[in-house]
């Protein structure tokens, strides 16, 4: 069995690990452990951009003002304002490590778009592939460094934990690791461990995300002994190309921003009967007023318009977008566009403070992966990007900082295959992926009930006992670690949601439709049976998995 040791073991290849993998200094040996391609994440198809106060018409204040709004009374504050405020220098960062963003053709200056829940123009982007042009840039940058150790085609299985006599508390000391090209699992040490897995979206049939955003790091991390929080808020995108064979492709929200409308399919228009912003309201209204329409209407999707802007305009600010309908016959420039909402975002997950630590010592998240309370009970536009570049700044000060009183890890034992064999059974994987991902849309979707998420709980419960036997008796394999992980998030979020008895945000219940104040700025936290770590993130209110209130 393979034992690799590094200094800072980086799970996850996307916006987050690579810049974190970067800021590191180059002096300490780094791994990043990427699931597929390094590519392959949800950096590589963000459109939109990064939200940051570039214009001098905009302020920090605005941008702080309309992130909270967004976030529905659940952001914390603080974040909301340290996130914001360090946006421009890592736009900064990004233009250093060659980054190329869209100039306005006239003056030459960034060109700035304004997205739903935002007052001002403040979103810098690289025409509609922003999140490929930034994924393409680190993924360049990392490679040309000695001290980076990238590993394709690996999927983490679980974090090690060891425990030290001398503190009596567990501290992440690596991850198990399968080569999913050998099917061998290798054991990687570290001092550090930093989760940047991205979110879970494809918990549900539905997604933008692609395939690997499957929740292997909040699951990891639950499995090890962390908090979790605010899982209910998971953000379905208003526009995700519908086309039976265009999978899981994203319809920018700057497409509304500079002037898309939204129609049904009569061509009327209808956001304006929802919000008085119409089609520049915050995602969770725009997905459920669409949600709204196409079950009234019995619609299988309805319609973004852009074709009244000049046709140069739209290839220019959309070629991506432009090519992607051209494939499947649509031409933006003379008809619109067929959408439908998809899962596109988890805003909470694994509980950490300002440096990006967890509740287990030398273990960091950053990212989607992550609970930072940035995002409250709904991401505002754009914000996602800059939450990743800012905490990988933030984590990579505390590793340095740390770094001198962090001893080496323990010799870890290899991973025990001993005692299972090749399965003949993968049917049981494929069956049970399948179901857990059509009651979670159809049970624990934009809008839900109590009826609903009980019956999603006797389902996912269900599947959990089996998945927990398959997993102790056969070999791992990339389906199986997923299909384990997915099952652990959707548990999560279901609990999540029967835990907040409100509407706020991304959670919107028929039996408690409108707001209670008594959950104001109270995340919902879950606690692990195993949780024993102490921890510097204390103060925070919520819940533990059993329901009961905590302090």
């Amino acid at each position: 069995m393979e034992n690799r040791y590094f200094d800072v073991l980086i799970i996850g290849s996307g916006a987050a690990g690579l810049s974190l993998a970067l800021r590191l200094p180059g002096s300490l040996s780094i791994g990043v452990i990427a699931k597929g391609s390094l590519t392959e994440g949800s950096t590589y198809y963000a459109q939109g951009g990064i939200s940051a106060v570039m214009d001098k018409t905009d302020s920090m204040d605005s941008h702080i003002s309309d992130t909270l709004n967004a976030g529905a009374g659940l952001c914390d504050e603080s974040i909301v304002k340290l996130v914001v405020e360090k946006g421009p220098e890592n736009i900064e960062w990004l233009l250093k490590e060659g980054v190329t963003f869209t100039r306005d053709k006239p003056n030459g200056t960034y060109h700035l778009t304004k997205e739903g829940g935002h007052s001002h123009r403040r979103v810098i982007h690289a025409a509609d592939a922003t999140g490929k042009e930034v994924e393409s840039t680190l993924e360049e940058q990392a490679q040309g460094r000695s001290n980076i150790k990238l590993y394709q085609q690996h999927n983490a299985i679980d974090l090690i934990t060891v425990k030290r006599a001398e503190e009596g508390v567990r501290f992440c000391s690596g991850a198990y690791v399968l080569d999913k090209r050998k099917g061998q699992v290798k054991t990687f040490s570290s001092r550090f461990t930093v989760l940047a897995t991205g979110g879970a979206s494809k918990v549900y049939l539905y997604t933008s995300n692609p395939d690997v955003s499957t929740g292997d790091g909040i699951a990891m991390a639950w499995r090890a002994g962390c908090r979790v929080a605010n899982m209910e808020f998971i953000q379905f995108h208003p526009t995700c190309l519908f086309h039976p064979h265009a999978k899981s492709f994203l319809i920018t929200e700057a497409l509304r921003g500079e002037g898309g409308k939204l129609l049904l399919p009569n061509g009327k228009r209808f956001m304006q009967k929802f919000d008085k912003r119409a089609e520049l309201a915050p995602r969770d209204i725009v997905a459920r007023a669409i949600d709204h329409e196409m079950k009234r209407l019995g619609a299988d999707c309805l319609f973004l318009d852009i074709s009244h802007k000049p046709k140069e305009f739209v290839r220019e600010h959309f070629p991506t977008i432009y090519a992607k309908c051209m494939e499947f016959g649509i031409d933006i420039t003379k008809q619109p566009i067929p959408v439908v909402p998809a899962a596109h975002y988890v805003c909470g997950g694994v509980l950490t403070d300002k440096q990006a630590r967890t509740d287990i010592p030398n273990l960091f998240a950053i990212g989607e992966t992550a609970y930072t309370g940035l995002h409250g009970a709904n991401r505002m536009a754009s914000n996602s990007l800059l939450e990743c570049l800012v905490f990988s700044q933030q984590a990579a000060e505390a590793i340095v900082q740390e770094l001198p009183n962090t001893p080496l890890p323990p010799e870890l034992p290899p991973w025990d295959e001993s005692r299972v064999s090749d399965s003949d059974e993968q049917v049981v994987v494929s069956h049970n992926w399948d179901e857990l991902r059509h009651f979670m849309w159809d049970y624990v979707g934009i809008v839900r009930s109590n009826k609903r998420l009980q019956r999603a709980k006797r389902r996912i419960d269900m599947l959990r006992q089996e998945i927990r036997e398959y997993y102790g008796n056969f070999r791992v394999n990339n389906d199986l670690l997923e299909l384990r992980n997915l099952v652990d998030v959707a548990d999560l979020i279901i609990i999540s949601a029967q835990l907040r008895k409100e509407s706020r945000g991304l959670h919107y219940t028929l039996d408690f439709p409108k707001l209670d104040e008594q959950f104001q700025k109270r995340p919902t936290v879950l606690f692990p049976d195993n949780f024993e770590a102490e921890t510097a993130l204390g103060g925070i209110k919520g819940w533990n998995s059993a329901g009961s209130a905590t302090a």
